[in-house]
């Protein structure tokens, strides 16, 4: 009887022993599992931004400068921020020009309008027409200040679409309004801030 005894207490401490086992066997393996998911589970898609901050210098004997900042998200949308003082008060228009050329004391070294699809001149969005760089006008304050926020997927930073890529050019301020209809740049008067758009 004692031998019997014997013989099941045995058994009941192998049986505990081998479910414990089992247990801690189960638990690491599921805790393997878990960091083997952690590390396999997908990161968010980081987002592709471009950006090129340009200078604008005095012309035409003006005291006009500013900064512009052109920002490109993966998506192809170009935002412009622009921040120019030294303005007379009331509006002016501001465009991109060809060449990226700032050497002119009178700021004609960047040519006319950027226009790569070869369209009439007009208000940005016009059914008639109208150049890619024709951003248009916009209000200075009484101290001679001004803010500009302008967005696009019709521009690009430094892509292999010429009719897209505004490296190379020139952001322009004239000194007049941009009328919309005058051929073939507005007649927004002298160019009187410049800034060439180089990476």
């Amino acid at each position: 009887m004692k031998t019997l005894n014997l013989a099941v207490f045995l058994f009941l401490v192998l049986a505990i022993s081998s479910c414990k086992s089992e247990k801690k066997e189960t638990t690491g393996s599921e805790t393997k599992n878990e960091e083997k998911k952690s590390i396999e589970a997908p990161t968010e898609k980081e987002e592709k931004v471009k950006t090129i901050e340009i200078t604008l210098s005095p012309k035409s004997e003006s005291t006009v400068t500013g900064s512009v900042t052109f920002t490109e998200v993966e998506g192809g949308m170009v935002t412009m921020i622009a921040s120019i003082k030294g303005l007379s008060e009331g509006e002016h228009a501001i465009h991109i020009h060809q060449k990226a050329d700032c050497s002119s004391a009178d700021g004609k070294s960047t040519g006319g309008h950027w226009n790569p699809t070869m369209e009439p001149h007009g208000k940005w969005g016009a059914k008639e027409g109208y150049h890619k760089g024709d951003i248009g006008n916009f209000n200075a304050t009484n101290d001679g200040s001004a803010s500009i926020n302008f967005s696009t997927n019709d521009w690009c930073i430094g892509c292999d679409d010429d009719r897209k890529n505004i490296i190379g050019k020139a952001i322009i301020v004239h000194q007049g309004v941009d009328d919309y209809k005058s051929q073939p740049s507005g007649a927004a008067g002298s160019r009187i801030s410049c800034g060439g758009i180089i990476q």
